[in-house]
């Protein structure tokens, strides 16, 4: 069983790509908090308060039309709502014994991409480990905003662009994985692909932000695998540390 700094610094070692990709991604945000009127310092504590792009894009742009507090913060809530459905089911990794506060400090940092390589940690998940990709992650995003604000447009727009696919591929490194060992991952991951892209090109539901249509997404698949393809305790690894 892995000791907690050792889980902190395989945490590390998982982070490093998810900062990398964070800075590239909010070094962009960094140009669109700039012309909304923020400083590199404002930029960068809201960067490290409010870890994710959505919702940092949708302050921005709202700061920039003059948007009052309740319609920003009304706003952020909408667009990062799917983060609370990743929070319950991370919660449910965690060991019963997690203390409230390990269990708030994790809550903070869950973005996409680190709920993705915790929620993948074989069995149990050591918060530890958690906060050692959260080490690396935030720094990157908050320096990538603050330098996106400092030198403006100064790296070519197609340069961040690719560096943020970066992002996408790490993505498929965490699903690639575990559909190779069950076919029902797999029957899920193309269907949640397919149906992302139906959702976002239907027209009945042009009106609905992306977090709303995710949510949707994850509550019914979620539900219908569960429902389907039950995952028993000893395929959990709930003796697991």
């Amino acid at each position: 069983m892995e000791t907690n700094r050792q889980c902190f610094r395989r945490g590390i070692r998982d982070g490093m790509p998810i900062a990398l990709g964070y800075f590239a991604v909010a070094f962009t945000l960094g140009i669109a908090a700039k012309n909304a009127g923020f400083s590199a310092l404002q930029a960068m504590v809201e960067s490290l308060t409010n870890n994710a792009s959505a919702g940092e894009y949708a302050v921005f742009s709202l700061a920039a039309a003059g948007a009052g507090y309740w319609e920003v913060a009304v706003m952020t809530l909408v667009a990062n709502a799917r983060y609370l459905l990743m929070s319950c089911s991370l919660s449910q990794k965690l060991p019963p014994e997690t203390s409230l506060a390990h269990r708030m400090l994790v809550a903070f940092d869950v973005t996409d991409e680190i709920f993705g390589i915790s929620i993948a940690y074989p069995g149990r998940l050591n918060p530890w480990y958690t906060y050692g990709a959260m080490a690396v992650s935030i720094p990157g995003w908050g320096l990538g905003t603050f330098l996106g604000v400092a030198v403006g447009n100064v790296l070519p727009l197609r340069l961040m662009s690719a560096l943020s696919v970066g992002l996408y591929g790490m993505f498929l490194a965490i699903i690639v994985p575990p559909w190779k060992k069950d076919k029902v991952v797999l029957g899920l991951v193309l269907l949640s692909f397919a149906a992302s892209f139906a959702l976002a090109n239907w027209p009945l539901l042009a009106g609905i932000s992306p977090g709303i249509k995710t949510i949707l997404l994850t509550v019914v698949l979620s539900l219908g695998a569960a429902v389907l393809f039950p995952v028993q305790d000893e395929e959990r690894g709930e003796g697991q540390a």
